[in-house]
Parts: structure tokens; C-alpha cells; sequence
């Protein structure tokens, strides 16, 4: 057990008194933040490593302050700044992302009414929360103010436009950051603004909203968090659910504070449009530069964002390099994705095993062309060591959520979906009938169980194509371990 996890574990039963029985470590997201399910006898909480004090300053100052005013967030249990640990409560495992059927799907009325309550209490954290806040521990600036939207513009610069091979004037789009941040400062930037806005902070408990991961959060404009909410690229909000909340969300503001609705409309479709430029930049760093498979799957889906944004938005100011670049952008063949239509009637079929070295070795081949790939999971950490992962597979959740917080595992997966893309592809194209992938690991039962489960999902997803899906140690034991 690592030392931050000891700090936690002690944390734990100085404030529960009681035991630690269990600690769970929850997957990462785009942080290197570490998340832990903690468990004793009767209470449970959830604790957290992080190595920027700031960053942890923040969050439990801006937590204690919204908790005292009855805001729909955490309560903070317990912290140890200096050791870089904290506790904080328990609000479950459903994230309203969790609720979103798949992008094209229609919604029902139920998920828009939860929309709708979440807005009217992001309203509320806005806006009472914002009150006699200390700004001072904002990290890294306490305010989304000139400097920070030029810091997001440069970042969507560097880190998207430039690995994404769109050409662009240095100097005209300089011009360009120029003119639209001004612009952008003429709305009210007195309140609090989350910064990350979207459907994976934002937990369901008891049918009720709360919300997590603010510690980012600075002075700025009502309109930059329901923008990062309704056009989250991975959303799928249909356009007229987005101006259904939107209407619905100024209602509320208005109910708390005297707002221009024409001009706070107007402003709102700016603010729309910076959040989607600081979406690809992170997308840009994550995906393209890092490589992380999440991240490029999710790069489509901003830029058709990008293309609906071109087709309503009329600032009162001119940007036309910006809006050169969004526009090859939109017309690049770089990111489309897959057509799964062209191989409808595809004979290709690819066979994924898990297997054990110690106990089978690799499984054979029976068909006629042979080979494929077999992938070695040793090399990652083993959850088989640790006492509360023996009984379990790589398919129970805190398996599941051991390996994806480990940076191993993921960068191994990015590289194996990168290997088998290219094959499935090219046998597509040539319409071989079978492909075979082989994942293995000491028993079989935790690492290469999770590696087939995932690679089957992706090619599922991205290509569509057939999948016969074999754990060979786990079926044999009919699951029982």
C-alpha cells in the first residue's frame, strides 16, 4: 500500500472511528488526482490524493463555503493539506452521464426534467454560491479574466489546430483572440464559475443533482458553465432540448438576479463558442498528443459541436482567421469517423480470448489462415496480489476500477487499439472471414479478462464487426473463484 493511501486509510478512522475494512481506488478521468472508496463497518467515504496543494486548498475552501449555504455538494470529512489527502462524502456511482442514451437517440421527458433541476441548482451554486466567496484560493487565477481565456484560445492554438494540421496566420489569429476575449468581458463576470461543467461532475443522488470537481472553479460569467453542460461534446443534447434548458436556466437566473435576456442570450452563444475551443484543446493534448483513446473518440464529436456553432452563431464582431480555421476544420477527412455502413455484410469475425500463461498457454488457431495477435498483460500490475482482489475478474467494478486507474494499463490498450485497428481494416477491405486476439496474464482472471472486455467494446463500437468472445481460465470455472 502506497503512503497516500496509508494517510487516507488513518484520515478514515480518525474521523469515522472505526476501521478501514476496504479501500477501493475509483478510475482516474483527465487528473492525475486519485480517488478511493473507503469503507469501514458502517460509514463510507471517499478519499482523495492530490499532490497540488493549491488545487486541494481550493476545493475544501469552496466545498465548506458552499455546504454552509445548503448547495448541493460534498461534505468534507476530514483533510491532511499538508500530507496532500482529504475525505470528502460518498454521493454513489451514478454520474448524470451514466442517464445519456447515445448520441442521435432521442431523450425522454424524464432526463430532461433532471436537466432542468440540475441548471436551477447550478444557477443557485452560481449565484448564492458565488457570495462571499474567497476568490483568493482560486487556483491558478481567480478569475476567468483576460489572461485565462487567452491561456484556453493558445492552448486550442498549440495543441489542436497545430497537431491537427490546420494551417492558420499567426498574427491574424492573435488579432482575432484579441477581439473576441474583449468581447466576451462586456457580459457580468461576478459570479462563480465551475469551469468544468459537465455530466461527469455531476452525480444523481436520491433523484437530486450534486455536484463534484469545481476545484478549478474562478469569478466569471453565468454563461460559460450551462455552455460546457448543453454542449458537452459527448452530450448528445438535441438542439431543441438545448434551447428548452437554456430558456429554462434564465428563468431561474432571473428569479435571483435582474438580467437583459436579449443580451445575455447574445453573449451566451460567445461563451458557447470558447468552451468548445478549450474542449479541443484538451482533446488536442489528451488525445493527439498523449495518445489516450477516450480523448481522440471524442474529437468528432466537438467538431460536429463546431458545425452547428458556424451555423447559428452572429457575433457583433469579426474573426475571420478563427473562423477559417473552424471551417477547414469542419471539412477535414482527418477525424471522420468509420464508415460501419460499407461493411455491413462483412464475413470478418475477430476472436478475442483471455488466457493464462501458468495454466493453458495460447490458444490454438482452427482457422485455415492462423496467427493473429497474442498480447503479454504481466508487465501490469497485478490486482491477483492484493487479498481483496483474489475472488474477484477483471469484470467486477473494483477490479475493473484498479486497472483503469492504473496509467499501465491504459497506455498498453491505446497502444493494442492502435495494432488492431489497422489490421481489422485492412481485413475489412479485404474481406477475410477471421482475426484473432489473444490477451494473457498469470491465471487468466483479472488483467487479461479486463484487456479482451475492452478491446471487444471498441472494435464493437468503432467498427462494428462481429465478435466471438472467449475467457477461456474464467469458463472453465464458470466464473467461480
Amino acid at each position: 500500500m502506497k503512503n497516500y493511501q496509508l494517510l487516507i486509510t488513518k484520515l478514515f478512522q480518525d474521523w469515522a472511528k472505526e476501521p478501514a475494512e476496504q479501500m477501493d481506488q475509483l478510475a482516474q478521468a483527465g487528473s492525475d488526482r486519485r480517488y478511493f472508496r473507503v469503507r469501514g463497518a458502517s460509514k463510507s467515504a471517499i478519499g482523495t490524493y492530490n499532490a497540488e496543494f493549491k488545487e486541494n486548498k481550493a476545493f475544501i475552501r469552496f466545498t465548506q463555503h458552499f455546504h454552509s449555504k445548503g448547495l448541493q455538494v460534498p461534505a468534507v470529512y476530514a483533510e491532511n493539506l499538508l500530507n496532500s489527502v482529504y475525505l470528502q462524502e460518498d454521493l454513489g456511482d451514478l454520474h448524470l452521464f451514466n442517464l445519456l442514451p447515445p448520441v442521435g437517440e432521442p431523450w425522454n421527458d424524464e432526463l430532461v426534467r433532471i436537466y432542468k433541476t440540475t441548471i436551477e441548482a447550478l444557477a443557485e451554486l452560481q449565484i448564492k454560491g458565488g457570495e462571499g466567496l474567497d476568490y483568493s484560493v482560486c487556483y491558478p487565477r481567480a478569475a476567468f479574466d483576460k489572461q485565462s481565456m487567452m491561456w484556453d484560445l493558445n492552448y486550442f492554438k498549440h495543441y489542436f489546430l497545430r497537431f491537427a494540421k490546420i494551417p492558420f496566420d499567426e498574427q491574424a489569429l492573435e488579432d482575432d483572440f484579441q477581439k473576441f476575449t474583449n468581447y466576451l468581458l462586456l457580459a457580468d463576470c461576478n459570479y462563480f464559475l465551475f469551469r468544468d461543467f459537465q455530466s461527469r461532475n455531476i452525480m444523481i443522488k436520491d433523484e437530486k443533482p450534486y455536484f463534484i470537481d469545481y476545484q478549478g472553479g474562478r469569478k466569471g460569467a453565468l454563461q460559460y458553465d450551462v455552455a460546457s453542460l448543453l454542449y458537452q461534446a459527448k452530450g448528445g443534447v438535441p438542439d431543441q432540448i438545448k434551447k428548452e434548458v437554456f430558456e429554462h436556466y434564465m428563468d431561474k437566473v432571473q428569479s435571483l438576479v435582474a438580467i437583459d435576456r436579449d443580451f445575455f442570450r447574445d453573449m451566451y452563444y460567445g461563451y458557447v463558442l470558447i468552451r468548445c475551443l478549450q474542449t479541443l484543446g484538451a482533446y488536442g493534448f489528451r488525445g493527439l498528443y498523449e495518445r489516450r483513446e477516450h480523448f481522440l473518440t471524442s474529437i468528432p464529436f466537438a467538431i460536429n459541436q463546431i458545425e452547428q456553432i458556424l451555423g447559428m452563431i452572429k457575433l457583433p464582431v469579426k474573426l475571420p482567421e478563427l473562423f477559417r480555421c473552424l471551417e477547414l476544420l469542419v471539412e477535414s477527412e482527418e477525424f471522420e469517423g468509420f464508415d460501419k455502413k460499407k461493411y455491413t455484410d462483412s464475413p470478418l469475425t475477430v476472436k478475442i480470448s483471455s488466457f493464462s500463461y501458468k495454466k493453458t498457454g495460447y490458444p490454438a488457431d482452427t482457422t485455415d489462415n492462423g496467427g493473429g495477435f497474442v498480447f503479454d498483460c504481466r508487465f501490469i500490475e497485478n490486482p491477483g496480489r492484493y487479498e481483496e482482489y483474489k475472488k474477484l475478474t477483471g469484470r467486477d467494478k473494483p477490479v475493473i476500477e484498479f486497472l483503469k486507474s492504473n496509467g499501465e494499463m491504459d497506455a498498453f490498450l491505446q497502444n493494442v487499439f492502435g495494432m488492431v485497428d489497422k489490421a481489422v481494416e485492412n481485413y475489412l477491405e479485404r474481406n477475410f472471414e477471421s482475426l484473432m486476439v489473444n490477451f494473457g496474464c498469470t491465471g487468466g482472471q483479472h488483467r487479461s479478462v479486463y484487456a479482451a472486455d475492452q478491446l471487444a467494446r471498441h472494435l464493437k463500437d468503432k467498427y462494428g464487426v462481429k465478435i466471438e468472445l472467449t475467457h477461456i481460465e474464467q469458463e472453465k470455472k464458470n466464473w467461480e473463484n
